[in-house]
């Protein structure tokens, strides 16, 4: 009877790691890594003795003749983010599934966590406020040196990147502008945080920082009043009216989704690491160097994007800079997703597929 109950355990177990591999085989498993660099001095003057980016990876490297790699993909997340939000059904499965548009048995796929963030190196880990104060740029050179030094990743395919991503995608056709055969940016403007977008940054910033219980930065619990107030701001920005008067067409509904999105947030965000990855973006300014870029580029928003809203005519005009450059003003539909169409590769799919098909090298 022991042995009987033992099987059909053994059974039972072996099925649920079945349809967990049946599952998976959409698209190859991530396979995830770790890079510590020693002594990394930043931009600001400070110094991590030792600093941790945290990367995913799927697929495999391919080189041409002469050496160079053929097939990298670099994704870049946004403020907060993580490579978590590129590994669901609504983005991978689209994209790095076999005969995607990113198939991952073709392509060589590399997702980290930028400082800051996730597993990677954060203020959350102890040092609290006395950890450096990094920048946009400090973000990008890391990326470099996790491409180059741990991977050995010499050319990129693409560049491709969401919200606080898409930035950077514009700041490497400008810092590495040989590096790549394409970039697309998404949900992003190639000018510095001004406007609207600053103010929506100050009312992060700023609620935190003005709570007794923030304690600069040396609190104990978290400054609930500060990211309370800073998560309001952050849940509107993020938002889609359209999808949103879907989600919740009553008070009721409204109140219920409200109060558990708030509950959610408060108990996965640190105020610190918030700071820190809202203010990252001081530095950031591509506008005067638009002219570097030399891949061809392709800047997608959305049409109901409150963090990038489309009346500004922003990319419109800055693109005229870019040698080969070209914008899609996606508009609002029922499957559009304010700033969150970013992540939703069936929207917009198309128009990588044409970016990928025009900087195609033929060997």
């Amino acid at each position: 009877m022991k042995v009987l109950l033992k099987n059909l355990v053994l059974s039972l177990f072996l099925f649920v790691c079945l349809a967990g591999v049946i599952f998976a085989q959409n698209f190859p498993v991530p396979v995830p890594g770790d890079y510590v660099i020693r002594d990394y001095k930043f931009q600001s003057g400070e110094t991590l003795p030792e600093l941790k980016l945290h990367f995913v990876t799927i697929g495999q490297p391919l080189k041409n003749i002469s050496g160079i790699v053929t097939n990298a993909v670099i994704i870049l997340h946004g403020t907060g983010g993580t490579n978590k939000q590129f590994l669901g059904r609504q983005f991978a499965e689209v994209l790095f599934k076999k005969g995607g548009l990113l198939d991952a048995e073709k392509y060589f796929i590399i997702i980290p966590d930028n400082i800051g963030h996730g597993e990677s190196s954060k203020p959350s880990d102890g040092l609290h406020a006395k950890f450096p104060h990094y920048g946009y740029h400090d973000m990008i050179n890391l990326q470099y040196r996790l491409l180059t030094e741990k991977l050995g990743v010499n050319h990129l395919r693409l560049v491709m990147g969401t919200s606080m991503g898409g930035m950077h995608s514009w700041l490497w056709g400008e810092m590495y502008p040989d590096f790549m055969d394409a970039l697309m940016p998404l949900a992003s403007l190639p000018i510095e945080i001004s406007g609207r977008n600053r103010f929506f940054r100050r009312m992060i910033l700023d609620p935190i920082r003005n709570d007794p219980d923030w304690q600069n930065g040396e609190y104990k619990t978290q400054p609930v009043r500060g990211l309370t107030t800073a998560i309001y701001t952050l849940m509107m920005m993020g938002s889609a009216p359209l999808q949103m008067q879907k989600q919740a067409p009553s008070k009721d509904a409204a109140d219920k989704l409200f109060d558990a999105q708030v509950k959610q947030r408060l108990a996965t965000t640190d105020a610190n690491d918030l700071l820190y990855q809202v203010d990252a973006s001081r530095d950031y300014n591509p506008q005067p160097d638009l002219e570097k870029i030399k891949a061809p580029l392709l800047a997608i928003n959305s049409a109901d994007d409150a963090v990038n809203p489309p009346e500004l005519g922003i990319v419109e005009k800055e693109i005229k800079r870019v040698k080969n450059g070209r914008f899609i003003l996606l508009p609002i539909t029922d499957e559009t997703r304010g700033h969150g169409t970013h992540t939703l590769p069936a929207i917009w799919g198309n128009y990588l597929e044409e970016l990928l098909k025009q900087t195609e090298k033929k060997d």
